[in-house]
């Protein structure tokens, strides 16, 4: 147990730098266009999706809880607020960048986020359409919350400060996550694991697209470990990453009133999930 201690804060402690300089980018990005990008998807009208789904892709500071303000809010479209919530990807970018994953892998991953969250958008937006084409739209006057709603965004300070409290926030739940993967390995066994998994293929990609929903960058954090320490395949792994979207969904239940309407929402995620995990996994 002693070894896989220390072998669990070596790798940790290795990933520090890398995984500053990450933040540290994404930070200056983020607070560069973090107006523009919020203001863009408010007047993306019927092209909602597309604009999402691109801005989506973009480590932006809690864009998928601003997503669901504004959906709350009814200024963006459902078909708009899924395909934010699919091709958001939360804290897996910058732990494949700090664990040096290879880049052709990275831009796969997220093309696939980027056109599944698309053409699903453009989906629900044309049969939400047609369900209520007779319908009078209501317009909402409630406040649209700040993009910083996000509890791990400190948009307050600067970037570096910023970025310093998102490494050490992530690394922690690297160690824990990094820690329960070796403890399992340890007493069951690598190959026995990978052997149980091949086995049942279908159970992870269920389970995986589960864990997404995890409200914060832990979910995030425990899929792209996983994938890159090999227990789970890639379906399984962009069956998570479709349905998790940070906090996005705990602010939306907290900021839209409709209960079922959030169910839905829900069920919509996960079921893309399970169906693109599976479909990968049979294809790759």
């Amino acid at each position: 147990m002693l070894e896989v201690v220390l072998d669990t804060l070596i790798d940790a402690v290795k990933l520090i730098p890398f995984l500053f300089l990450a933040y540290l980018l994404m930070e200056y990005l983020e607070h560069k266009t973090e107006n523009k990008t919020k203001g863009l998807i408010k007047k993306s009208g019927k092209f909602g999706p597309l604009f999402g789904g691109i801005l989506g892709i973009f480590p932006q500071c809690g864009f998928s809880a601003a997503a669901s303000n504004l959906y709350a809010g009814r200024i963006i479209s459902l078909g708009t607020l899924i395909a934010v919530f699919l091709s958001t990807s939360d804290e897996m970018l910058p732990i494949l960048i700090s664990e040096a994953a290879p880049l052709n892998l990275i831009i796969r991953i997220i093309l696939i986020k980027l056109v599944i969250g698309i053409v699903s958008g453009f989906i629900i937006d044309f049969i939400h359409n047609l369900k209520n084409k007779n319908e009078t739209k209501e317009n909402s006057e409630e406040v649209i919350g700040h993009i910083c709603e996000n509890e791990k965004c400190d948009c307050k300070h600067g970037i570096f400060k910023s970025a310093v409290k998102h490494t050490i926030n992530i690394i922690f739940f690297i160690i824990f996550v990094t820690f329960i993967i070796n403890t399992v390995i340890y007493f069951i066994g690598e190959e026995n694991i990978k052997e149980i998994l091949a086995k049942l293929p279908m159970l992870g990609v269920l389970i995986m697209a589960l864990v997404g929903f995890i409200p914060n960058c832990a979910g995030s954090v425990i899929i792209t470990e996983l994938y890159l320490n090999s227990f789970i395949s890639l379906g399984a792994m962009i069956a998570g990453l479709l349905a998790g979207s940070g906090i996005g969904i705990l602010v939306l239940f907290k900021n839209n009133k409709h209960l079922k309407e959030n169910i839905k929402i829900v069920s919509i995620l996960y079921f893309i999930g399970i169906t693109a995990g599976l479909l990968i996994d049979l294809i790759i």
